[in-house]
Protein backbone atom coordinates (compact mmCIF):
# COMPACT_ATOMS: atom_id res chain seq x y z
CA UNK A 1 0.00 0.00 0.00
CA UNK A 2 2.83 2.39 0.78
CA UNK A 3 4.11 2.19 -2.78
CA UNK A 4 0.94 3.64 -4.24
CA UNK A 5 0.87 7.25 -5.32
CA UNK A 6 -1.41 9.62 -3.38
CA UNK A 7 -3.67 10.27 -6.33
CA UNK A 8 -4.02 6.56 -7.08
CA UNK A 9 -4.76 5.91 -3.43
CA UNK A 10 -7.69 8.24 -3.15
CA UNK A 11 -9.09 7.41 -6.59
CA UNK A 12 -9.14 3.71 -5.79
CA UNK A 13 -10.51 4.31 -2.31
CA UNK A 14 -13.36 6.62 -3.29
CA UNK A 15 -16.65 5.03 -4.28
CA UNK A 16 -19.33 6.31 -6.63
CA UNK A 17 -20.91 8.53 -4.00
CA UNK A 18 -21.87 12.08 -4.92
CA UNK A 19 -20.20 15.04 -3.26
CA UNK A 20 -22.25 18.08 -2.33
CA UNK A 21 -20.57 21.12 -0.85
CA UNK A 22 -17.04 20.40 0.33
CA UNK A 23 -16.65 16.70 0.82
CA UNK A 24 -20.20 15.99 1.99
CA UNK A 25 -20.88 12.54 0.59
CA UNK A 26 -24.39 11.57 -0.33
CA UNK A 27 -25.05 8.05 -1.54
CA UNK A 28 -27.83 8.63 -4.04
CA UNK A 29 -29.94 5.49 -4.46
CA UNK A 30 -29.20 4.17 -7.94
CA UNK A 31 -32.28 2.90 -9.76
CA UNK A 32 -32.30 -0.85 -10.32
CA UNK A 33 -32.20 -2.39 -13.78
CA UNK A 34 -35.72 -3.75 -13.26
CA UNK A 35 -37.18 -0.34 -12.36
CA UNK A 36 -35.40 1.27 -15.28
CA UNK A 37 -36.76 -1.41 -17.61
CA UNK A 38 -40.26 -0.78 -16.27
CA UNK A 39 -40.04 2.97 -16.80
CA UNK A 40 -38.55 2.41 -20.24
CA UNK A 41 -41.42 0.11 -21.17
CA UNK A 42 -43.94 2.78 -20.19
CA UNK A 43 -42.08 5.35 -22.30
CA UNK A 44 -42.01 2.92 -25.26
CA UNK A 45 -45.77 2.39 -24.97
CA UNK A 46 -46.25 6.16 -25.05
CA UNK A 47 -44.03 6.44 -28.14
CA UNK A 48 -45.88 3.60 -29.91
CA UNK A 49 -49.23 5.22 -29.12
CA UNK A 50 -48.01 8.53 -30.54
CA UNK A 51 -46.70 6.80 -33.66
CA UNK A 52 -50.07 5.12 -34.20
CA UNK A 53 -51.81 8.45 -33.74
CA UNK A 54 -49.39 10.12 -36.14
CA UNK A 55 -49.97 7.40 -38.76
CA UNK A 56 -53.67 8.19 -38.64
CA UNK A 57 -53.34 11.97 -38.68
CA UNK A 58 -50.41 12.46 -41.08
CA UNK A 59 -52.25 11.28 -44.24
CA UNK A 60 -54.92 13.88 -43.58
CA UNK A 61 -52.43 16.68 -42.90
CA UNK A 62 -50.23 15.87 -45.89
CA UNK A 63 -53.00 15.16 -48.41
CA UNK A 64 -52.56 18.51 -50.13
CA UNK A 65 -48.75 18.41 -50.04
CA UNK A 66 -46.36 17.12 -52.66
CA UNK A 67 -44.82 13.70 -52.07
CA UNK A 68 -41.41 15.14 -51.13
CA UNK A 69 -42.85 17.65 -48.68
CA UNK A 70 -45.14 15.01 -47.16
CA UNK A 71 -42.21 12.62 -46.71
CA UNK A 72 -40.08 15.33 -45.09
CA UNK A 73 -42.92 16.32 -42.78
CA UNK A 74 -43.41 12.69 -41.76
CA UNK A 75 -39.71 12.29 -40.98
CA UNK A 76 -39.76 15.41 -38.83
CA UNK A 77 -42.76 14.12 -36.88
CA UNK A 78 -41.15 10.70 -36.31
CA UNK A 79 -37.88 12.26 -35.14
CA UNK A 80 -39.82 14.55 -32.84
CA UNK A 81 -41.59 11.56 -31.27
CA UNK A 82 -38.47 9.40 -30.88
CA UNK A 83 -35.96 12.11 -29.89
CA UNK A 84 -37.60 15.48 -29.39
CA UNK A 85 -40.33 14.41 -26.98
CA UNK A 86 -38.16 12.51 -24.45
CA UNK A 87 -35.46 15.21 -24.59
CA UNK A 88 -38.01 17.97 -24.06
CA UNK A 89 -39.71 16.12 -21.20
CA UNK A 90 -36.44 15.40 -19.38
CA UNK A 91 -35.30 18.99 -19.84
CA UNK A 92 -38.56 20.51 -18.63
CA UNK A 93 -38.94 18.17 -15.66
CA UNK A 94 -35.25 18.04 -14.74
CA UNK A 95 -34.80 14.38 -15.59
CA UNK A 96 -38.22 12.75 -15.68
CA UNK A 97 -40.33 11.15 -18.38
CA UNK A 98 -43.79 9.64 -17.93
CA UNK A 99 -42.26 6.26 -17.12
CA UNK A 100 -39.82 7.69 -14.61
CA UNK A 101 -42.57 9.78 -13.04
CA UNK A 102 -44.71 6.67 -12.59
CA UNK A 103 -41.91 4.70 -10.90
CA UNK A 104 -40.31 7.54 -8.95
CA UNK A 105 -37.11 7.77 -10.97
CA UNK A 106 -35.09 10.75 -12.11
CA UNK A 107 -32.05 11.31 -14.32
CA UNK A 108 -29.21 13.25 -12.66
CA UNK A 109 -25.71 14.25 -13.66
CA UNK A 110 -22.77 12.18 -12.46
CA UNK A 111 -22.19 14.78 -9.73
CA UNK A 112 -25.81 14.49 -8.58
CA UNK A 113 -26.99 17.80 -10.06
CA UNK A 114 -30.00 18.33 -12.35
CA UNK A 115 -29.54 17.61 -16.04
CA UNK A 116 -29.74 20.20 -18.81
CA UNK A 117 -31.01 20.11 -22.35
CA UNK A 118 -27.63 18.90 -23.59
CA UNK A 119 -27.73 15.85 -21.32
CA UNK A 120 -31.33 15.08 -22.27
CA UNK A 121 -30.68 15.41 -26.01
CA UNK A 122 -27.59 13.18 -25.83
CA UNK A 123 -29.53 10.51 -23.95
CA UNK A 124 -32.40 10.69 -26.44
CA UNK A 125 -30.17 10.47 -29.51
CA UNK A 126 -28.20 7.48 -28.20
CA UNK A 127 -31.40 5.96 -26.85
CA UNK A 128 -32.96 6.00 -30.30
CA UNK A 129 -30.15 3.74 -31.50
CA UNK A 130 -29.68 1.45 -28.49
CA UNK A 131 -33.35 1.10 -27.52
CA UNK A 132 -35.36 1.36 -30.73
CA UNK A 133 -32.99 0.41 -33.57
CA UNK A 134 -31.22 -2.34 -31.57
CA UNK A 135 -34.30 -3.44 -29.60
CA UNK A 136 -32.80 -2.41 -26.26
CA UNK A 137 -30.10 -5.10 -26.15
CA UNK A 138 -27.13 -2.71 -25.69
CA UNK A 139 -29.02 -0.76 -23.03
CA UNK A 140 -29.81 -3.92 -21.07
CA UNK A 141 -26.28 -5.31 -21.23
CA UNK A 142 -24.69 -1.97 -20.28
CA UNK A 143 -27.10 -1.53 -17.36
CA UNK A 144 -26.33 -5.01 -16.04
CA UNK A 145 -22.55 -4.58 -16.05
CA UNK A 146 -22.26 -0.93 -14.97
CA UNK A 147 -22.13 -0.28 -11.18
CA UNK A 148 -24.63 2.56 -11.59
CA UNK A 149 -26.84 0.65 -14.03
CA UNK A 150 -26.02 3.11 -16.80
CA UNK A 151 -27.09 2.52 -20.37
CA UNK A 152 -24.97 3.79 -23.26
CA UNK A 153 -26.90 7.06 -23.39
CA UNK A 154 -26.03 7.73 -19.75
CA UNK A 155 -22.37 7.02 -20.39
CA UNK A 156 -22.34 9.43 -23.32
CA UNK A 157 -24.21 12.16 -21.44
CA UNK A 158 -22.51 11.76 -18.06
CA UNK A 159 -25.75 10.93 -16.25
CA UNK A 160 -27.39 8.11 -14.32
CA UNK A 161 -30.86 7.35 -12.94
CA UNK A 162 -31.74 7.49 -9.24
CA UNK A 163 -34.73 6.20 -7.33
CA UNK A 164 -36.34 9.14 -5.54
CA UNK A 165 -38.54 6.88 -3.46
CA UNK A 166 -35.58 5.18 -1.83
CA UNK A 167 -34.07 6.66 1.30
CA UNK A 168 -30.90 8.73 0.91
CA UNK A 169 -28.03 8.36 3.36
CA UNK A 170 -26.05 11.40 4.44
CA UNK A 171 -22.62 10.58 5.83
CA UNK A 172 -22.05 12.36 9.19
CA UNK A 173 -19.60 15.27 8.94
CA UNK A 174 -16.18 14.92 10.60
CA UNK A 175 -15.51 16.58 13.95
CA UNK A 176 -12.81 19.25 14.21
CA UNK A 177 -9.88 18.08 16.39
CA UNK A 178 -9.57 20.87 19.03
CA UNK A 179 -5.72 21.13 18.87
CA UNK A 180 -5.90 21.86 15.12
CA UNK A 181 -8.88 24.24 15.17
CA UNK A 182 -6.74 27.38 15.29
CA UNK A 183 -4.46 26.27 12.47
CA UNK A 184 -7.37 25.23 10.24
CA UNK A 185 -9.28 28.48 10.82
CA UNK A 186 -6.25 30.59 9.82
CA UNK A 187 -5.01 28.37 6.98
CA UNK A 188 -5.64 28.95 3.30
CA UNK A 189 -7.67 25.87 2.34
CA UNK A 190 -8.29 25.59 -1.38
CA UNK A 191 -11.23 23.61 -2.74
CA UNK A 192 -10.36 19.92 -2.89
CA UNK A 193 -11.08 17.82 -5.97
CA UNK A 194 -14.37 15.93 -5.48
CA UNK A 195 -12.69 12.52 -5.67
CA UNK A 196 -10.15 13.46 -3.03
CA UNK A 197 -12.74 15.04 -0.75
CA UNK A 198 -14.99 12.00 -0.78
CA UNK A 199 -12.03 9.63 -0.31
CA UNK A 200 -11.09 11.54 2.83
CA UNK A 201 -14.67 11.45 4.07
CA UNK A 202 -14.90 7.71 3.51
CA UNK A 203 -11.52 7.13 5.11
CA UNK A 204 -12.50 9.11 8.21
CA UNK A 205 -15.74 7.18 8.51
CA UNK A 206 -14.11 3.77 8.08
CA UNK A 207 -10.81 4.40 9.87
CA UNK A 208 -11.87 2.60 13.10
CA UNK A 209 -12.36 -0.61 11.09
CA UNK A 210 -8.81 -0.54 9.65
CA UNK A 211 -5.68 -1.96 11.19
CA UNK A 212 -3.37 0.66 12.78
CA UNK A 213 -0.79 0.22 10.01
CA UNK A 214 -3.33 0.50 7.18
CA UNK A 215 -4.97 3.43 8.95
CA UNK A 216 -1.67 5.33 9.13
CA UNK A 217 -0.43 4.47 5.63
CA UNK A 218 -3.68 5.35 3.89
CA UNK A 219 -3.93 8.50 6.00
CA UNK A 220 -0.45 9.53 4.89
CA UNK A 221 -1.29 8.93 1.23
CA UNK A 222 -4.45 11.00 1.45
CA UNK A 223 -2.63 13.71 3.38
CA UNK A 224 0.07 13.81 0.69
CA UNK A 225 -2.62 14.44 -1.92
CA UNK A 226 -4.23 17.11 0.29
CA UNK A 227 -1.19 19.18 1.30
CA UNK A 228 -0.83 20.95 -2.11
CA UNK A 229 -4.22 22.56 -1.38
CA UNK A 230 -3.26 23.72 2.13
CA UNK A 231 -1.11 26.65 3.24
CA UNK A 232 0.66 26.88 5.65
CA UNK A 233 1.46 23.26 6.29
CA UNK A 234 -0.14 21.68 9.40
CA UNK A 235 1.78 21.49 12.68
CA UNK A 236 4.10 18.51 13.01
CA UNK A 237 3.44 15.61 15.31
CA UNK A 238 -0.24 14.96 14.51
CA UNK A 239 -1.60 11.74 13.06
CA UNK A 240 -2.61 12.30 9.41
CA UNK A 241 -6.18 11.31 10.27
CA UNK A 242 -6.50 14.33 12.58
CA UNK A 243 -5.11 16.71 9.97
CA UNK A 244 -7.51 15.39 7.33
CA UNK A 245 -10.43 15.74 9.73
CA UNK A 246 -9.42 19.33 10.46
CA UNK A 247 -9.24 20.21 6.74
CA UNK A 248 -12.64 18.73 5.88
CA UNK A 249 -14.33 20.07 9.01
CA UNK A 250 -13.11 23.61 8.44
CA UNK A 251 -13.97 23.55 4.75
CA UNK A 252 -17.48 22.54 5.76
CA UNK A 253 -17.62 25.34 8.33
CA UNK A 254 -16.56 27.86 5.68
CA UNK A 255 -19.19 26.58 3.25
CA UNK A 256 -21.89 26.89 5.90
CA UNK A 257 -20.72 30.43 6.72
CA UNK A 258 -20.79 31.36 3.04
CA UNK A 259 -24.29 29.96 2.62
CA UNK A 260 -25.46 31.86 5.70
CA UNK A 261 -24.01 35.13 4.36
CA UNK A 262 -25.68 34.56 1.00
CA UNK A 263 -28.99 33.92 2.73
CA UNK A 264 -28.63 37.10 4.79
CA UNK A 265 -27.81 39.10 1.65
CA UNK A 266 -30.80 37.61 -0.16
CA UNK A 267 -33.13 38.50 2.70
CA UNK A 268 -31.78 42.05 2.75
CA UNK A 269 -32.21 42.59 -1.01
CA UNK A 270 -35.49 40.82 -1.74
CA UNK A 271 -38.91 41.90 -0.46
CA UNK A 272 -40.43 39.65 2.22
CA UNK A 273 -43.21 38.46 -0.10
CA UNK A 274 -40.65 36.98 -2.52
CA UNK A 275 -38.96 35.06 0.27
CA UNK A 276 -42.11 33.32 1.48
Amino acid sequence: MSDATPSAAYRSYASDDVVTGEGVAVELPVASVLSRAGSGLIDIIVVVALLIGASLVLPVLTAAMSEAVARTFSIVVVVAIFVGLPAALETATRGRTLGKLALGLRVVRDDGGPITGRHALTRALVGWVEIYLLVGAPALVASLVHPRAKRLGDMAAGTYVVNQRARMRLVPPPVMPPPLAGWAAAADLATLPPGLAIAIRQFLGRAPTLTPRARYELGMQLLGATLPYVSPQPPAGFHPEYVLAAVIADRRRRDLDRLWREEQRREALLPPDLLS
